[in-house]
């Protein structure tokens, strides 16, 4: 009977391992959506091809202001009143959205439902990591969140054969058909018994100035989003400005960035599952991430070091970049394990949305390298700067592997 019960328990973890990794699928594919049919839809609602890229801009920084918000609106909710609301409230948000993104006319409404879809979209990865973590055996919850961000990141190279084959409408319609039909699938899933636990005791749960109240927790949070800072720069930098870097390089092909993105979120998810196995082998999720920040500076200094490179060394390169940045989960997975109870999904909802919002003030650093030298070397300062913060704070933080997160934060 003992064992039947253990049986029962295990399928429904992995179930929810199931059902969270296809939120963060759908959750993906709408977070990249827009970024893959700018263009046609732009042409369609009457934008000028001058105005294309400074209203792409403004649609885009719409999106991640949503992001930046809902990542705390979400981490708050998520400790206050539990994770599984957050996984119903944040699919259902970001679905309708979509949706109605499929009936936009102009920039400015299009702007504003990404502001809305951005809300949505930052509250699913962490509180899919914080939900899994807390449910699995401390010993095996890394499988659980490399799962997640393994088939999650599958989502871009959904997305961009869907926008490839359908009108872009039909895109942003696929998209928020998926998020309802996941509603679905969801009906089933349970609560975190270590919320339940923290919600019968008399605690304070879900503030987020409560990170700024020590020195000591202040810290450990920052060192927590200082890890994934390298992460972004690489994705949006690197492999989005790929033409303006081949051009620089005397590539013998207009290099596609929209190829390279499809690459290195292959490589993305194949480095998602590669850090997850290669943390449990060792024990160590510090190890494994150390690993990958040395495979972004020899990946990315590769790259910008390849003189008349070739569409087809671009795309190897954009794989090799992507794999080298697939630690995504794996950093999320350290923030949720660095903090209590009443505090572990505010943290594991902001962090990766605030690293995410990070690539703006790493952007503007950029192009002031940029001025002062050249597109190359500019880039490759930023590489070294960014690995090498990154790695200082990787050595400030305690090894989380196996840790009881049994506790809260007084």
């Amino acid at each position: 009977m003992k064992d039947e019960q253990l049986t029962q328990q295990t399928s429904k973890v992995w179930m929810l391992v199931l059902v969270a990794s296809l939120g963060y699928f759908v959750d993906i594919y709408d977070l990249v959506i827009f970024s893959i049919v700018r263009v046609p839809s732009f042409k369609e609602i009457g934008v000028s091809t001058d105005s294309m890229r400074t209203d792409g801009e403004y649609v885009l920084n719409m999106q991640m202001i949503g992001l930046l918000l809902g990542g705390v609106i979400w981490g708050i909710i998520g400790d206050k009143y539990g994770r599984v609301k957050v996984l119903f409230g944040s699919i259902l948000m970001y679905s309708l959205a979509n949706i109605a993104n499929g009936f936009v006319q102009g920039v400015h409404t299009y702007a504003w439902i990404r502001f809305i879809a951005g809300i949505g979209l930052a509250g699913e990865l962490g509180a899919g990591v914080t939900l899994v973590s807390e449910s699995m055996p401390r010993n095996k919850r890394g499988y659980g969140t490399m799962l997640i961000a393994g088939i999650g990141v599958l989502g871009a190279i959904a997305a961009f054969y869907v926008a490839e084959h359908f009108n872009w409408r039909n895109a942003y319609m696929v998209g928020g058909g998926m998020g309802l039909l996941l509603l679905g699938m969801r009906v089933g899933t349970f609560e975190s018994g270590l919320f339940k636990q923290a919600e019968q005791k008399k605690v304070v749960k879900g503030q987020f100035l409560m990170l700024f109240q020590t020195k000591e927790r202040f810290l450990r949070y920052l060192y927590c989003l200082l890890i994934g800072l390298p992460i972004w720069f690489v994705v949006g930098v690197l492999i989005t400005q790929a033409p303006e870097f081949g051009q620089a390089l005397g590539a013998t092909e207009p290099l596609s960035a929209g190829k390279g993105i499809m690459y290195a979120y292959i490589g993305i998810s194949l480095g998602d599952v590669f850090a997850g196995l290669y943390a449990q082998i060792t024990k160590s999720r510090k190890k494994a991430v150390f690993f990958f920040q040395l495979m972004i500076i020899i990946s990315s200094i590769w790259y910008l070091m390849s003189a008349g490179i070739t569409p087809e060394k671009f795309v190897w390169l954009a794989f090799f970049m992507g794999f080298a940045v697939g630690y995504w989960a794996t950093f999320v997975t350290i923030a949720s394990e660095q903090f209590g109870t009443n505090l572990r999904a505010t943290v594991a909802t902001t962090a990766p949305n605030f690293v995410r919002g990070a690539l703006v003030p790493s952007t503007f650093l950029f192009e002031f390298f940029v001025h002062q030298f050249n597109i190359i070397t500019a880039a490759t300062i930023m590489v070294v700067l960014l690995s090498a913060v990154a790695i200082f704070a990787l050595t400030q933080l305690k090894e989380s592997f196996d840790k009881d997160l049994n506790y809260i934060e007084e």
